[in-house]
């Protein structure tokens, strides 16, 4: 296994115990829930990382090589045309806006790496949701937010590092 993936689960760890710990305590909530919570989202989270960093630069390696286009509207713009010239200047409008963008983005190629995250992001806040509703996790919102935002902060760095260093 790769140090990177280990380093990132190991801290992932750390970070998310010490974060649930804190924001599940206070008056009104026991200690041994405040640890439970922690315990459940550190674990969640150190895991999920090594699964989410694994399959994020396997997903990466795979597409790193193609680029997307914005060619694939025109067929869809064109099914909701009819002859009026209303919607006749509206196709051409947007056939004007295609090959304008088209010859800007010539030579500035986009990567579909960037997409790449987008559903473990989506899966990964559906499921650290889910895990803290499950434990009954009593902040449940403060619990979950950094989880999910540092995670897709994180899949686009690691993402961006991995096609720098490719």
């Amino acid at each position: 296994m790769n140090i990177r993936l280990i380093l990132s689960g190991v801290v992932s760890f750390i970070f998310y115990f010490s974060w649930a710990y804190w924001a599940n305590s206070g008056d009104g909530i026991p200690k041994a829930t405040s640890l439970q919570t922690a315990l459940v989202q550190g674990l969640y989270s150190g895991f999920v990382t090594l699964f989410f960093t694994f399959i994020l630069e396997k997903v990466v390696n795979k597409y790193k090589t193609n680029c997307i286009s914005l060619a694939f509207i025109t067929p869809i713009l064109c099914l909701f045309h009819s002859k009026s010239p209303q919607n006749i200047a509206i196709r051409e409008s947007f056939n004007n806006a295609i090959e304008l963008s088209a010859s800007y983005f010539k030579e500035r190629k986009l990567t579909g790496a960037l997409f790449a995250p987008i559903i473990p992001i989506a899966v990964q806040s559906t499921l650290v949701i889910m895990v803290n509703v499950i434990n009954e996790t009593p902040n449940l919102f403060l619990t979950v937010a950094p989880s999910i935002l540092f995670t897709a902060l994180y899949a686009y760095v690691y993402m961006f590092s991995l096609l720098k260093n490719r």
